[in-house]
């Protein structure tokens, strides 16, 4: 390792998610979570790292103990953590292939997003049994926990279950966008303020079908152009919180 890399690797702050952390004293972890400190990130006795509840809330913490069993850590101190967004954004996401999704809510989590819903729509290219569903939604949590320890967040973002976008707009509680190369007004013009609530639409890797569009204006939710770019499935929603951000979120 050079002195560069030992340097690097000196400034990691290791960050774990557990949700049964509540304050200072010993907190039990089991095999799997002992499993990725021991294993994974190398961890011994006596090491530092942060633990958070996805409740916002953060605690210095050391190592006990770390076995195959389970472990134990100490936690210490409350710690600040990276404040929520300005911005209670919804990420409603058409289900897309392969790792397409995993990278659509990783993005999103690090760009500050509150909740994310996977939509099922008409030109998905994705059909899942119940089964397979509830696999991947937990699977999809789970990204969004791993996004958190890796960016600062203490508040880990809900993934919901799955919808259909005709069950998604019967239960809408916020304005929403879509985004619409022929749309009249840009994603400037329908940015809310801050604090205010806005539900992001984003299709699949075919795109909403014009029976899909009908139904999402009849339900109050709007076009919007982004730019002159297309934009895949996994790149918009990111892009479009990025942009919401820059223009009345934390980046303004």
């Amino acid at each position: 390792m050079s002195v560069g890399d030992s340097k690097k690797a000196s400034r990691r702050v290791v960050r774990l998610y557990h949700r049964q952390a509540q304050g200072p004293g010993v907190l039990a972890l089991d095999r799997d979570q002992a499993h990725y400190l021991r294993t994974v990130l190398r961890l011994k006795p006596g090491q530092p790292l942060l633990v958070f509840n996805g409740q916002g809330q953060q605690w210095q913490a050391t190592v006990e103990q770390l076995d195959k069993k389970g472990g134990q850590l100490q936690l210490g101190d409350s710690v600040a953590a990276t404040p929520p967004s300005r911005l209670n954004l919804t990420l409603v996401q058409g289900i897309s292939k392969g790792d397409r999704m995993d990278t659509s809510i990783q993005k999103a989590v690090e760009l500050g997003v509150n909740r994310i819903v996977p939509l099922m729509t008409q030109w998905s290219d994705v059909r899942l049994n119940n089964e397979r569903l509830q696999k991947k939604l937990r699977h999809w949590q789970q990204v969004a926990i791993s996004a958190c320890e890796q960016c600062g967040r203490a508040d880990v973002p809900e993934v919901t279950t799955a919808v259909s976008l005709d069950d998604y707009l019967r239960a809408k509680k916020h304005p929403g966008i879509y985004l619409d190369p022929r749309a009249a007004h840009t994603l400037a013009e329908a940015a809310p303020t801050a604090g205010e609530s806005l539900d992001i639409l984003i299709g699949p890797e075919g795109g909403f079908s014009d029976a899909e569009i009908q139904a999402m204006q009849a339900n109050k939710c709007q076009g919007v152009r982004l730019g002159a770019r297309i934009l895949r499935t996994e790149t918009a929603g990111p892009a479009v919180i990025a942009a919401l951000q820059a223009l009345v979120g934390d980046f303004s």
